[in-house]
């Protein structure tokens, strides 16, 4: 398993390069027109942990309150595009000082791939939009390091575009009412073979998704916490999984061997209105 390097200076240069050398290998925003209007765009925060005078780091994410759909869930701040603001910001963002123009291959980029750099650019600027929302993360002080690849949200049929940044200097968020609260993971225990599990849920969802499983076994992450092991799994869990293996090489234990951890989703969780 390769080690993750512990010095942020060494390191966040070293993503950086490797998911633009990732993205140069292949086309991104590839979806069909039709599919546009449901797509998401989503930040990767990567920041500092200090534990017991250390400072690691980790990947910072969302527990989603109760009063949002998927209630509980990990996730990495982001949502819809707001054509009106976010087109407009997508103008600014690749000007020097702006996060899309401190990226040192966004010249590179806009000259070889103008259709994608211009996608780019709006994706970034609804996740940038959808971090200042959701935790109030400075939007102007982030390190954009590249675009990840892109997944599917099949319960809400959404395509998600994934950002990875470096948050360099924040370390308290204020979490809106979406958010229950802020989690840390250190990246050192997501590279752990020992921390991954089959997360075996139960759908407890009304007629209008009979289609779906009725329990169904997922791979997931778990974070040992005071409060009950938080379990991180789904969309997140992928886009996660794909940075990990982009980066490190990394890749989850096979599923079949794993302890089994299981949990029901209610009736109101693609709703939140519990």
């Amino acid at each position: 398993m390769p080690r993750v390097i512990a010095d942020p200076g060494t390191l966040i240069p070293r993503i950086e390069r490797v998911l633009y050398a990732h993205a140069a290998e292949r086309a991104i925003f590839t979806a069909p027109a039709e599919e546009l209007p449901t797509a998401s765009a989503v930040l990767m925060p990567l920041g500092r942990l200090a534990e017991a005078g250390a400072v690691e780091t980790c990947l910072i994410l969302n527990k989603r309150s109760l009063r949002v759909r998927q209630p509980g869930d990990l996730c990495c701040p982001g949502g819809g595009v707001s054509p009106r603001f976010d087109w407009h910001a997508s103008r600014l963002i690749g000007w020097p000082f702006f996060p899309l123009g401190r990226w040192p291959f966004w010249r590179r980029f806009r000259r070889e791939r103008p259709g994608e750099a211009r996608s780019l650019a709006l994706y970034l600027s609804t996740a940038l939009r959808e971090g200042f929302e959701e935790m109030r993360i400075n939007p102007l002080r982030v390190r954009f390091l590249g675009p990840l690849p892109t997944q599917r949200l099949v319960l809400f049929r959404r395509l998600i575009y994934p950002m990875a940044v470096w948050i360099p200097n924040q370390e308290r968020f204020r979490p809106s009412w979406e958010v229950q609260r802020i989690v840390k993971i250190p990246l050192r225990r997501l590279l752990e073979p020992s921390n991954y599990v089959r997360y075996q849920l139960r759908m407890e969802f009304p007629r209008a998704t009979a289609g779906v499983e009725k329990i169904r076994e997922l791979p997931g992450f778990c974070l040992p916490d005071v409060d009950g092991p938080e379990i991180l799994w789904g969309a997140t869990y992928r886009i996660t999984m794909a940075f990990l293996n982009i980066v490190f090489g990394f890749t989850p234990p096979a599923p079949e061997h794993l302890p089994i951890v299981s949990a029901s989703l209610g009736a109101t969780y693609l709703t939140g209105e519990g």
